[in-house]
């Protein structure tokens, strides 16, 4: 299977002969914010998908934040603009999960550490958090998951 970088790569042949000029923007914005971030640093790295995903996740929040700004400032054309935008950056991202199957994912983990003879405290909160982030992984909001955690643990 292709990698996330991959797909958007191809997709801007897909989009050039469709003649989908946002969507084709949009895409060759994102290569480009991908290759500013794996040069940037003193070597440069190839983003993973989960880097990938991360910079596709902070694209799209900026869009939403941007369109938000503009309705305030009563620019509805460019704020309609940043949306469209947006939905084509999260067209990209993995489906996002549920509170009801974040919660699911901390109570697989608390039970998996009680298992193994861990009572988990706030103290383990790490120990919970690690595996738990690495399950979810851009599915759903970090400070949501920390709460969620906490309240299982307290």
């Amino acid at each position: 299977m292709a990698t996330l970088k991959e797909r958007l790569q191809a997709d801007v042949v897909a989009h050039m002969k469709a003649g989908n000029k946002t969507a084709l923007t949009t895409v060759r914005n994102v290569l480009g914010e991908i290759g500013t971030k794996e040069k940037s640093g003193k070597t440069p790295v190839e983003l993973d998908d989960a880097q990938t995903t991360a910079v596709l996740q902070k694209e799209a929040a900026k869009r939403r934040d941007t369109a938000r700004i503009y309705t305030e400032a009563g620019e509805a054309e460019r704020a309609a603009a940043e949306i469209a935008e947006a939905e084509v950056i999260e067209a990209y991202l993995p489906e996002p999960l549920s509170e009801a199957d974040v919660e699911a994912i901390v109570d697989e983990v608390i039970a998996g550490l009680k298992a193994d003879g861990t009572e988990p405290s706030m103290r383990q909160m790490g120990a919970v958090m690690k595996p738990v982030t690495a399950k979810v992984a851009g599915r759903f909001d970090g400070k949501a998951v920390s709460e969620i955690v906490r309240k299982r643990l307290a």
